[in-house]
């Protein structure tokens, strides 16, 4: 696999475009044909899948609208979150975002208001929190992510080493992604992490397909919604006949290749240094 520009780094190179829809314009899907003036929004209009997968860039705003089109048109009977706990129930009032970021236990970042579009855009669909606990991560990072999820751990592969070149890119991913501010070799660990949660989503999402046939919606981080080893991947794997789309977000034209089935680009959005804690 060639060595690409770590994910933050690629975004992190934001283009100047003068509108957002101008900016969604920017979409290829598939074969890599880009949106012609006149031609439907590609938000709304998916090809036939059990799973798909929309990734984000957390705190912009315009990933969430552009997750709650998509959400309209594939109308799933899941809606499975990266951001919340397992178990947590969706409040039967869901007319108040903060009444629901109560409900949810949400973190406080990013605020809840900008996934609330989501919330409205779902209909009748069932809510199913897939986050992985600090504890587990914790256990992931020194123990691997195979020991942390138990059964069904050889389904996803976490019972198998990393090829070295990806294991190799992945940490540099991390050690990019954490601003350079931790030891390399922590990454090993940090990488374990990603695993856990990539297969934790991808169990989520399956279980969800089970039980009512889907089509089943995967909100999480545009890492985890990467076709070579995120969670369409560890999809892919458990289930080779499965049907997934993956849709990236982003906020620059992002280099080299490009592992999602489907990606945007949209305006940055003004955000401070977030390296700067680190440092």
């Amino acid at each position: 696999m060639p060595q690409r520009a770590p994910i933050a780094a690629r975004i992190a190179r934001a283009g100047v475009f003068a509108s957002v829809a101008a900016a969604i314009a920017a979409v290829l899907s598939g074969g890599g044909t880009a949106r012609a003036e006149g031609m439907a929004h590609p938000l709304d209009h998916w090809p036939e899948a059990e799973v798909f997968v929309l990734g984000e860039v957390h705190d912009n705003p315009q990933h969430h609208l552009n997750q709650a089109r998509a959400i309209r048109a594939i109308a799933p009977r899941v809606v499975v979150w990266e951001m919340i706990a397992p178990g947590t129930a969706m409040p039967e009032r869901r007319d108040d975002p903060e009444v629901v970021a109560s409900a949810l236990g949400w973190q406080g970042w990013p605020d809840f208001a900008m996934y609330f579009p989501i919330l409205q855009a779902s209909g009748d669909a069932v809510h199913v929190g897939a986050n992985v606990p600090r504890p587990d991560a914790r256990r992931a990072f020194t123990e691997g992510a195979a020991a942390v999820l138990g059964a069904g751990a050889a389904r996803f592969g976490l019972d198998l080493p990393l090829p070295a070149d990806e294991q190799a890119i992945r940490e540099a991913e991390q050690f990019t992604e954490h601003c350079e501010a931790m030891p390399r070799e922590m990454m090993t660990g940090m990488v374990e992490a990603q695993r856990l949660r990539d297969a934790a989503l991808a169990r989520a999402a399956l279980e969800a397909v089970h039980d009512t046939g889907g089509p089943v919606v995967v909100i999480t981080g545009n890492g985890h919604a990467r076709t070579d080893w995120g969670v369409p991947a560890l999809l892919r794997r458990a289930e080779p006949g499965l049907r997934v789309v993956a849709l990236g977000q982003f906020e620059g034209e992002p280099e080299g290749e490009i592992p999602w089935d489907r990606w945007i680009v949209t305006p940055p959005v003004e955000r401070g240094d977030p390296c700067l804690a680190f440092r």
